[in-house]
């Protein structure tokens, strides 16, 4: 893994460095905009220098419904003040997205057409559908849409996607950036880029920006605009370092899902329901212990963690518990094959928490978390057919030439 190395150069200059460089590099470029305060920033950077060479690039918006409206306000607005300059896909369609506030339906699909009675909100009226991408599977996870749309927008030409993420936001995040075991897989030697799919690479042209970066850029600029939301998050009292958009239901955007009610009242009682869960997470998600897994849980009495753990497999909908069996399962033989003839009842907590030894512990605070795929555990979400089905759809159109 990389040290991190800190230069003369602000955070600020060296990132506009990094969008010329894209620009010098690339003949398709698109930005994935979600109106989040990062994506916001580096969207402005990106069209600064779209503007400079008078040039136009994508700008891709995946709508997830359940969206605050002020975010949806913030999109509409940056999309009039750079129209000029973008070509607009603003997505809605039904995609597959994390719901880790129930067991009783752990994905939720947004823009559902068998559900469109209780949709949070219509659809704007430049929304792009399922007609407008070839390669669109119906009920497709979103990290999926992402990677063929970059695909399908690049027609076979070096194509960039700029994507707002910080490595300063999370280990994971830094981890995806900043390793030397991607270096096969960056744009020439520039660490913040990754290749994704064939001659389609992501730039991070912000990586190294503090969430403190974001609000000086702002105050810096002050006619740069930005959403509104986190000025409402501010009088909540909420922490700029807490301040999350997104989906609401993920495993860590969960942990916001209560200040819906306190900051858009109008939106919240659609929301309660649209999803399964959300007006039971808003209540307890703040909470530690066995109400969310977080921090020490502790098993009840009369019970072990092998117990506990069958015990709460089994008050969990027979197609959730199935799912979790097949995971522990796999768990479970993954560590007998590295000397464990049985999987101990619980081990020392520095040495579960970073995922060096097994126990049934883990697999308990797993299901109490909502923990779907089992990140706890070291696993990670599949991948599922869509794009074999692409695939499978470019290679039918090409034998009918």
């Amino acid at each position: 893994m990389q040290v991190k190395k800190y230069k003369q150069q602000n955070v600020l200059d060296a990132s506009r460095d990094r969008v010329s460089k894209i620009f010098d590099s690339f003949e398709k470029i698109y930005v994935s905009f979600s109106g989040g305060k990062d994506s916001s920033v580096m969207l402005h950077l990106v069209m600064d220098e779209a503007i400079k060479r008078n040039r136009k690039v994508g700008v891709l918006v995946i709508d997830l419904e359940a969206q605050y409206s002020d975010t949806i306000e913030h999109i509409t607005a940056m999309k009039d003040f750079y129209k000029d300059n973008i070509e607009l896909f603003w997505t809605c369609v039904p995609l597959l997205l994390r719901n880790a506030v129930t067991n009783f339906e752990p994905r939720w699909c947004c823009w559902d057409e068998d559900k469109k009675e209780i949709w949070v909100r219509q659809k704007p009226d430049c929304a792009k559908t399922e007609k407008d991408f070839p390669f669109f599977i119906p009920k497709m996870e979103f990290e999926e849409f992402m990677v063929l749309f970059g695909e399908w927008y690049s027609e076979g030409k070096e194509c960039a996607a700029f994507i707002g993420i910080r490595a300063d936001e999370s280990l994971h995040r830094y981890c995806a950036i900043a390793t030397w075991e991607k270096k096969d897989r960056q744009f020439k030697d520039y660490i913040w880029t990754t290749k994704i799919i064939g001659n389609v690479y992501n730039a991070y042209p912000i990586y190294d920006w503090k969430t403190e970066d974001i609000w000086r850029y702002h105050g810096k600029f002050p006619e740069k605009l930005h959403n509104g939301i986190y000025d409402k998050m501010q009088m909540a009292g909420v922490k700029i370092s807490q301040q999350r958009l997104c989906q609401p239901y993920g495993d860590d955007q969960r942990r916001g899902l209560w200040l819906y009610h306190i900051l858009e009242p109008d939106t919240w009682y659609k929301l309660i329901a649209r999803v399964n869960g959300a007006n039971s997470g808003a209540l307890y998600i703040k909470e530690n212990g066995n109400m969310t897994g977080y921090n020490k849980i502790f098993k009840p009495d009369g019970h072990s963690w092998k117990s506990y753990c069958n015990f709460l497999l089994q008050t969990m909908p027979a197609k959730t518990r199935e799912h979790y069996r097949l995971r522990f399962k796999k768990f479970i033989s993954g560590w007998h094959d590295r000397g464990y003839t049985s999987i101990p009842e619980e081990a020392p907590e520095e040495l579960e928490s970073k995922c060096w030894a097994p126990s049934w512990r883990r697999m308990c605070k797993v299901l109490l978390r909502n923990d779907y795929w089992c990140k706890g555990l070291g696993q990670v979400q599949p991948k599922s057919e869509a794009y074999g089905k692409w695939l499978d759809i470019k290679k039918a159109r090409k034998s009918t030439k």
